[in-house]
């Protein structure tokens, strides 16, 4: 639990493609179960299903959210036939230095705090499968349940990570994700401290969002000593 007299800084970290690499392919996986629901329960072909995921993506954030306010579909049931439908022990697996470098982080210094897009049956679901369940104060997630979604970009979203971390200083904020839009968002909205995670592969960017971006979870060390142990 957070207080109010809890005056350390958060460190946020986003869950898919961040804490796991974009090359372990969850993302592909789930845009083709996002467009099977989106052929399945809007009689689409597969050119309309994706082209109307793409759209919804763009548009918001996240294809769920275009499903709920134009289609007005259940959103928890969409989660239990994608999200929580993805074969993730399949790909993912315990992964030991990433538990390592979360744990050299000292908690004492910084509060260290999930911030998805996803429903919190899946953030759950991975960090379990990660080894890391245990090594966070907390998540923010975007909950399904409720009739308006808020998720990131929206400034909705970053304010409700604040509240929900317990704190009130932008400048306090540390803050990773691996998308641009995200990144750029923060920025905007006043974190200073954040990171674009990028891939080996991936090109620098044209036109960055932030001043920092790394390719390894590993340079966090590096770029942010002063939260670290020792």
């Amino acid at each position: 639990m957070t207080t109010e007299s809890d005056e350390r800084p958060v460190f946020f970290f986003d869950i898919d493609n961040c804490l796991y690499s974009r090359n372990k392919k969850v993302h592909d996986m789930m845009r083709e179960l996002i467009r099977k629901y989106f052929r399945e329960h809007l009689e689409l072909t597969e050119a309309e299903a994706q082209n109307l995921q793409e759209t919804y993506y763009k548009a918001y954030g996240l294809a769920i959210e275009g499903l709920v306010r134009h289609h007005k579909i259940d959103p928890l049931e969409y989660n239990r036939k994608v999200d929580d439908a993805l074969p993730l022990e399949d790909v993912l697996h315990r992964d030991a230095d990433l538990s390592k470098l979360i744990s050299d982080i000292d908690r004492t210094k910084v509060k260290l705090w999930l911030f998805t897009n996803a429903y919190i049956t899946h953030g759950k679901r991975v960090i379990r499968i990660l080894g890391i369940e245990d090594l966070f104060d907390g998540m923010t997630y975007c909950d399904y349940s409720q009739e308006t979604l808020i998720c990131k970009p929206k400034v909705e979203a970053y304010e409700r990570a604040m509240r929900d971390a317990g704190t009130t200083d932008k400048k306090k904020c540390y803050f990773i994700d691996d998308s641009y839009t995200n990144c750029d968002a923060a920025i905007k909205f006043g974190w200073e401290k954040v990171v674009h995670k990028l891939e080996p592969e991936d090109p620098n960017p044209t036109k960055p969002a932030t001043e920092y971006h790394i390719r390894s979870l590993e340079e966090l060390r590096v770029l942010f000593p002063e939260i670290f142990k020792g």
